[in-house]
């Protein structure tokens, strides 16, 4: 049995405006759930890399997102001072020092002292990141003394290999990245890659190097501890060395 066609009535004008503006609503509410149940997919910059960062050899300059503009620098610095006889002075040290007047570097605490965090990879980087308050150059890890006695100390004395969380700003917007680093603390030091999230205030994976990754959060680790055997003066050393590329401040070795 053929089946027939319902015919189609003519509804008047105004309700066909009605219809189709009901039509519209709900086809643009649909478009609206559909971008709502999108989650927003970031895309991680990764630079591979092998940049030595040598003694003495001055600031060692890293810009995240390749925009030519300077983000953060590294020294990697050695003197001696042998006007107080008969054993001299010596000191090295290596920082961190955030260019751009926003920019930051995630920190570690211990024994009253502030470095930059020595991280290893899978950690969280990312708004709730304890950070630098200021713009200062960070210590990661220095030494001191003279043939009576000395140490060292620092976020990332005896690290191998770590990654550095960083903070910076892209057209007014905040976005997180890491700087991998080898050697720290060996004759020559080296950024062997680095990378950033895009998307503006999304937190970044040490060790991520493409999108999108889940974000966790390990807080338990974001302030790891650090020992100096002369907690006072790796801080007052760091303060100058930006300036002055090296680290001149005058402690005395009985300190230690």
């Amino acid at each position: 049995m053929k089946r027939q066609s319902r015919p189609h009535g003519n509804l008047p004008e105004p309700i066909n405006r009605q219809l189709n503006a009901y039509a519209l609503a709900a086809a643009a509410a649909g478009v609206g759930m559909l971008a709502l149940a999108q989650p927003a997919e970031g895309k991680i910059v990764y630079t591979p890399a092998h940049i030595p960062i040598i003694e003495d050899g001055g600031a060692v300059e890293l810009d995240l997102n390749h925009d030519g503009i300077n983000d953060f620098e590294f020294f990697f610095s050695y003197t001696t001072e042998r006007r107080r006889q008969p054993e001299g002075f010596h000191q090295s040290s290596m920082t961190v020092y955030p260019v751009q007047q926003s920019n930051r570097v995630r920190v570690a605490k211990g024994n009253g002292e502030v470095g930059a965090a020595a991280l290893s990879k899978g950690k969280d980087v990312g708004p709730h990141s304890p950070f630098q308050a200021g713009q200062s150059a960070l210590v990661m890890w220095a030494c001191a003394g003279g043939t009576s006695g000395g140490g060292c100390g620092g976020p990332w004395f005896k690290v191998g290999q770590g990654y550095v969380g960083l903070k910076f700003v892209i057209k007014g917007k905040v976005h997180f990245g890491w700087a991998r680093i080898r050697s720290v603390g060996e004759p020559t030091p080296t950024i062997t890659g680095y990378a950033y999230e895009t998307i503006p205030n999304k937190p970044i994976i040490t060790g991520a190097t493409k999108g999108p990754e889940e974000a966790s959060v390990e807080e338990s680790d974001a302030t790891p501890a650090w020992h100096s055997p002369y907690p006072a003066s790796l801080g007052l050393l760091a303060m100058g060395a930006r300036e002055l590329g090296i680290w001149r401040r005058e402690l005395s070795v009985g300190s230690f």
